[in-house]
């Protein structure tokens, strides 16, 4: 095929990886990305969402210096495109007239060339962007090398209103910049919303995400085009930076991608585990921690924990304290041993016994004619937290929570114990997870995982009852339903926010339900104290699930609770899970 030059664009992705607040570490590697795309041949480099503020920004966008930064970064690189090479498609907050949007420019020939504002704000579940953005007018086509590209940016293309208004303008291909985080299945989420807009206006695509961990959220990249007949035009690998330069071709009055690139995704578990890694590694990095700490109990939570820990930062950076006291079993510290042993981290048994034993020392006279109970129970827990605490203190370690999510729907955990930490990258994964990805790594690691291949948690530590050995021969089923019962429950409760009667109708036991409902409300002021978590699905505890603490509510045929004794007393309530 002899195409002239208007009938040929080479569109460069920039799957990259961005830091909120770090406009210069950011426009930084706009200029490499550049250069990079200049060498593949790039007429356009194409960048995710905001790239220049990182995404999502927040609250911090709405700081005066902090946009004005923002723009004279962007003029900047505006002008740096006088230089040959590639033109730029960048996003940032962009102050217009008094209000504030979510733009993105064309930035070339040492211009801004074209601005153009997201319209449809999100505003569910993670998203919160019409607290700081304006919505935008529908947008026109922007014409760039003779091609008139349609720029909707992120959910501009989840519904059909703004991809139409470009279709009815003139567009012949769109360019969408996202900032679309993980969550399990996600990835056929945006194919299918892709494929719905393009069977609609018969537009080829070209849908450049990031990747990523900021806070909670985790960007997967998978960056993908599509052609008009829907066909996949090309995917980028997930969970790492890749600049990838792709060939178009106006062939019979529409644009097609010359072989593009075709890089199978991880599913599933894969893609969960995955993300823990990466949500871990940019949390610690971006905050800038040498290193973490956990302690390492010989139980599955913190073994998954520590693998995904040296996957993410490698073994010399983190670092494992087993804390026995005398109800931990000899088989604990085997197994912890081995876990440390298999994955090279640096390894410490301290004993918790003088701690522990000083704080009821202290508390006696306050106990005096009270029976043991969970109080002495927790004293270990915490004791354990505070020597975490002090370890991270002492040598700036980030504490690294272990804690899952099964364990934080019903308050199995104990607050200034257990909960201590900066972040938990199994927070939002339940316990029946907490095993499928455990045996997952024993035989598979991710391509960019830093520590070792082979068995990392031992057998036995998949194998033997979870217990949080706090008293003699405890287990956890003695406190709660088992495991596969459990979390199906919790999943309806708190995923699908099934009612009860749903769900005993599904084949449920009615008290197992109605005591599982229950735990899961009144834990909620744990929820608001526990270190923040990667988001692996649909409905994570925080950004996603905003309960009110203080709430009366209960599903319809479940009885209110009796008041007990008064919060502000600094009293427990005696019930069931509501114990600190």
């Amino acid at each position: 095929m002899n195409a002239r030059p208007s009938d040929r664009l080479a569109i460069a992705i920039a799957q990259l990886n961005s830091t909120v607040g770090d406009i210069a570490g950011n426009v930084e590697k706009v200029r490499r990305a550049r250069a990079t795309a200049a060498a593949q041949g790039a007429d356009l480099v194409v960048f995710p969402e905001l790239f220049i503020a990182g995404y999502p920004p927040e609250d911090l966008v709405l700081k005066p210096a902090f946009q004005a930064a923002c723009r004279a970064a962007m003029e900047d690189l505006a002008r740096e495109t006088a230089t040959p090479g590639p033109a730029l498609l960048v996003g940032a907050p962009w102050l217009d007239g008094g209000k504030l949007y979510n733009a993105v420019a064309l930035l070339d020939g040492g211009t801004i060339a074209a601005l153009r504002y997201k319209v449809d704000l999100p505003n569910y579940g993670v998203f919160d962007e019409k607290r700081v953005f304006a919505a935008g007018p529908m947008p026109g086509p922007v014409s760039f090398r003779g091609v008139r590209l349609g720029v909707p940016i992120c959910e501009d293309i989840w519904s059909a209103e703004v991809v139409e208004c470009l279709a009815e303008t003139g567009a012949e291909m769109l360019v969408v910049p996202n900032g679309s985080p993980y969550w399990r299945q996600k990835g056929d989420v945006r194919i299918n919303i892709a494929v719905a807009r393009v069977t609609e206006q018969g537009l080829p695509t070209v849908y450049v995400n990031q990747i990523g961990g900021q806070d909670e959220l985790v960007f997967d990249g998978v960056s993908f085009g599509l052609h008009a007949d829907c066909s996949l035009a090309f995917q980028l690998c997930g969970f790492q930076e890749t600049i990838v330069t792709t060939h178009w071709v106006r062939d019979g009055g529409t644009w097609r991608c010359e072989n593009g690139p075709m890089v199978a995704s991880d599913e599933a578990d894969r893609a969960d585990y995955a993300a823990c890694v990466l949500g871990l590694r940019d949390y610690v990095n971006k905050n800038g921690f040498p290193g973490v700490v956990l302690g390492l109990s010989g139980g599955i939570d913190s073994a998954l924990c520590a693998a995904i820990a040296v996957d993410a930062l490698g073994p010399a950076r983190v670092r494992c304290i087993m804390m026995p006291y005398k109800f931990t079993a000899q088989v604990s510290l085997d197994d912890a041993a081995a876990c440390a042993k298999a994955l090279g981290v640096k390894y410490e048994i301290l004993p918790i016994a003088a701690a522990v034993e000083g704080l009821e020392a202290a508390l006696a006279p306050a106990f005096a004619g009270k029976a043991r109970d969970v109080t002495e129970e927790n004293l270990q827990a915490r004791a354990r937290g505070v020597i975490l605490m002090g370890i991270s203190n002492k040598f700036n370690l980030m504490v690294v929570t272990t804690g899952n999510k099964s364990e934080m729907s019903v308050g199995y955990a104990t607050l200034y114990g257990d909960m201590n930490g900066g972040f938990n990258p199994i927070k939002d994964l339940y316990k029946t997870e907490v095993f499928r990805l455990s045996h997952l790594r024993n035989v598979w690691k991710p391509e960019d995982a830093m520590g070792p291949g082979g068995i990392v948690i031992p057998e036995n530590i998949i194998t033997r009852p979870p217990t949080a050995e706090l008293r003699e021969n405890q287990t956890d089923q003695d406190s709660l339903p088992p495991y596969d019962v459990l979390d199906a429950v919790l999943e309806r409760l708190v995923e699908r926010e099934e009612p009860i009667a749903a769900i005993v109708a599904a084949g449920f036991d009615r008290d197992t339900v109605v005591r599982v409902e229950r735990m899961l409300n009144i834990a909620e002021y744990k929820r608001r104290q526990a270190a923040p978590g990667v988001k692996v699905t649909l409905k994570n505890f925080g950004r996603d699930r905003r309960y009110p603490i203080t709430n009366r509510f209960r599903d319809p045929g479940t009885p209110l609770p009796k008041p007990d004794v008064s919060l502000l007393t600094g009293q427990p309530v005696k019930t069931e899970a509501f114990d600190f």
